[in-house]
């Protein structure tokens, strides 16, 4: 195993956050260090693959689509380094579809004998990885998503200061060598032991994100190998079905607001994943990725109906959350490929998550065969002005 690979999780999250982690924590010191013999070698300069899919997500809770209430600097900053879709659809209102839509290529999900997304990357010499929830199934690794760290269930997300997460174990050499398949282990979080509340998960993720690909950096240590990384972040939905219940360690900068204290907690949730990212783009911008990372950022499921009207202030005007519309599937889309993709841009070609796996493909020189999904690519790099068909 490259010893380069080896670092103890507390390590990693020291160089991207602030949140002090038990160094007691040290069985957390394989997390994402799952060795892959046999993948081939790749060459240089293929561009890596991540996407930051936040649950509930609407074009109403960035400042970057006209929110005004709050701002979200960090993501605006991203949005104007890239490109801002204004017809882009989430694949459903549950998290289990949208996860299917986007690993299939296809708006009925996934089918038997097909292989996902992750897989086909993988075949083409990715490193794959995912953080966050995961809806569709235990076993990460049979979808073709080598590295994992996260929760399998609404239940285990609703708690933002949890004990423990879940994660990939890694194998030795031998093991592997030998076809045996990784395990999914239950890491403590002594940080938050004991009802202690030191480690706020919507940080966490993004953090993870940070050591995730400071691990599988495609440089001359891991042969080029580029990776794709699929960040599922179950918030800002509310943890509770039917109501407005969003955790936060405080309500600040909103609590001297005339807001119902629903719409304070959501909005300091925005905040708090705001910063995470802008804390985790700070580290990007330290690691020899040049411009071979194309990063979408988006809402992985339908934008979140508030329970209570009085909530609905936070809404864009004409923004649809909830009902039968097919406009409440519109969710925010940004694409940051810097080179690449035009900077401070807005494209109004309608596309879906149905569309997400022949564009990565597309982007990572692979054959996007059997999909329904069209690729996007020749959009985001400026080249046409084609306009999809549009979504019904």
């Amino acid at each position: 195993m490259n010893l380069n690979r080896v670092f103890t999780l507390a390590a990693l999250l020291l160089t991207v956050t602030t949140v002090a982690v038990s160094a007691e924590n040290e069985s957390l010191a394989s997390i994402f260090t799952n060795a892959t013999p046999g993948r081939p070698h790749v060459l240089p300069r293929r561009t890596s693959v991540m996407v930051l899919a936040f649950r509930g997500l609407g074009r109403g809770d960035l400042s970057c689509y006209g929110q005004t209430n709050f701002q979200t600097p960090n993501l605006d900053r991203l949005a104007g380094e890239g490109m801002r879709f204004s017809d882009y659809r989430a694949a459903g209102d549950d998290l289990a579809t949208a996860q299917s839509v986007l690993m299939a290529g296809d708006p009925a999900g996934l089918a038997a004998g097909l292989p996902t997304l992750a897989q086909r990357l993988r075949q083409a010499g990715y490193a794959t990885g995912l953080i966050g929830e995961w809806a569709l199934g235990s076993q990460t690794w049979t979808q073709g998503l080598d590295d994992f760290a996260g929760y399998f269930n609404d239940q285990e997300t609703a708690d933002y200061y949890p004990a423990f997460l879940w994660r990939t174990a890694p194998l030795s050499l031998h093991d592997r060598t030998n076809g045996m398949a990784p395990k999914i282990i239950r890491e403590r979080l002594y940080a938050n032991e004991g009802g202690k509340h030191e480690y706020y998960m919507p940080d966490a993720y993004l953090d993870l994100a940070a050591s995730f690909v400071r691990i599988h950096l495609p440089d001359k240590a891991n042969h080029y190998q580029p990776f794709f990384l699929l960040v599922s972040l179950p918030m800002p939905h509310s943890i509770t079905p039917g109501k407005d219940v969003y955790p936060v360690p405080t309500d600040a900068p909103y609590s001297s607001e005339a807001w119902p204290q629903a719409a304070k907690n959501r909005a300091a949730l925005i905040m708090h994943l705001d910063t995470a990212v802008g804390r985790l783009f700070a580290s990007l911008q330290r690691l020899p990725l040049t411009n071979n990372l194309a990063v979408f950022i988006t809402g992985a499921t339908a934008p979140e109906k508030f329970a209570a009207t009085n909530l609905d202030f936070l809404t864009l005007p004409g923004e649809v959350r909830g009902g039968s519309s097919p406009e409440r599937f519109r969710a925010p889309m940004i694409v940051r490929w810097p080179k690449h993709v035009p900077a401070d841009s807005v494209n109004p070609t309608p596309w879906s998550a149905a569309d997400f796996a022949a564009t990565a493909l597309d982007i990572a020189y692979a054959k996007p065969e059997h999909l329904a999904g069209t690729s996007l690519l020749p959009v985001l790099l400026g080249k046409t002005n084609w306009l999809a068909v549009p979504h019904q």
